[in-house]
């Protein structure tokens, strides 16, 4: 392993509240304890940032380990990955990380959000947690940073640390079973089009994508069955138009990938008797009820409405093991980090309104 640099390069953002973004030489970090410094190849953008160093969904190596790494199960220069939770408690009083929904954690650390992130070349990640009880005990349980398979390229494995990790734990919680109906609204967005893999590549589930016209195309090679242009109907008509697709009983579940009120108002309709709408893109502004969420409707369809932040450390080695036999592949571009402001302009006005 090369020398470990005194130090290092990074993109900061100088004026908070503006996509604006600068290179920064810093000095490298020491790694605490249950830390491991990672030497990151593939950082991925988020959107919002409170840290000066944003990103997450790195991939790197681990150059060095912090103390209390005489037991750890990762080694220096294993290639792990980052994923948008970069800590947990491991011992939540109201039992989310007790309960496997370390995600969710009280007092979880967010990668680029309010701990550093991975627009660097170096990072310090946590990657074990002492036991909730008193004793010097790690447990892999709560580990964070992943070691990943030789057999996945870093830029592939890259976006399943989020997008992945977070579309396979929402089809999860569907409880869709293989044969049966999925529609993903917002099907040809970053966690749209790793979702539509997933579901027809990795659990046999039937897709119908939902998107705008230009999405068609990357939607049915990601193994949709059917492409619905969100643009050519109206509120009726493409309810119409699933019913249709499914043999008029409507899917057995609806994941609404994409921040859009509307897609949320459209999903229960879609729905056969005791599907399940999971909610994952969070619409910018004023907060607005689902529509159509009447327990009238709900109590007769014994309809069920859920929600995903983001998947556990369970899913995210399950989701990476489907992106290393090649059931997912992921789209992406690569850029240097001295383009991050221009690229983060040119998804603003990609997304108005759910990026900044």
């Amino acid at each position: 392993m090369s020398e470990i640099p005194k130090q290092y390069k990074a993109c900061v953002y100088d004026e908070p509240g503006k996509i604006s973004t600068k290179i920064e030489t810093l000095e490298t970090p020491e790694p605490g304890p249950g830390e491991v410094l990672i030497k990151l190849y593939v950082p991925i953008s988020p959107r919002k940032q409170v840290t000066k160093i944003g990103g997450h969904e790195g991939v790197g190596r681990v150059v060095k380990l912090g103390p209390g790494s005489e037991t750890a199960t990762i080694k220096i220069g294993d290639r792990v990955g980052v994923k948008w939770v970069s800590g947990t408690c491991g011992s939540c009083p109201t039992a989310q990380c007790m309960a496997g929904a370390d995600a969710l954690c009280q007092k979880a650390k967010v990668s680029g959000y309010y701990t550093p992130g991975t627009y660097a070349s170096l990072v310090a990640q946590m990657f074990l947690q002492e036991s909730p009880c008193n004793k010097t005990v790690f447990t892999a349980f709560n580990s964070i940073a992943l070691v990943l398979s030789n057999g996945l390229l870093s830029a592939d494995a890259a976006p399943m640390l989020c997008a992945g990790v977070t579309t396979y734990a929402a089809l999860r919680k569907s409880k869709a079973r293989s044969g049966e109906w999925v529609v993903i609204s917002g099907a040809g967005g970053g966690l749209g089009h790793i979702a539509c893999q997933l579901a027809s590549g990795g659990m046999a589930l039937r897709v119908i994508g939902i998107d705008a016209p230009s999405k068609k195309q990357v939607v049915m090679n990601c193994g949709a069955e059917h492409f619905i242009d969100v643009n050519s109907h109206d509120d009726t008509s493409i309810v119409e138009e699933v019913l249709k697709l499914t043999a008029g009983l409507g899917a057995s579940a609806v994941l609404v990938c994409t921040a859009s009120n509307k897609a949320y108002a459209q999903a229960l309709d879609f729905l056969r008797f005791d599907g399940t709408l999971v909610c994952i893109g969070m619409p910018e502004g004023a907060p607005q009820p689902i529509a159509k969420s009447f327990p009238q409707a709900l109590v007769f369809k014994q309809a069920n409405i859920c929600a995903v932040a983001v998947g556990t450390r369970r899913d995210a080695i399950e989701c990476l093991d489907f992106a290393a036999r090649g059931v997912v592949k992921t789209h992406f571009r690569t850029e240097k980090m001295e383009n991050l402001t221009e690229v983060s302009e040119k998804a603003a006005l990609s997304y108005p309104g759910q990026f900044r």
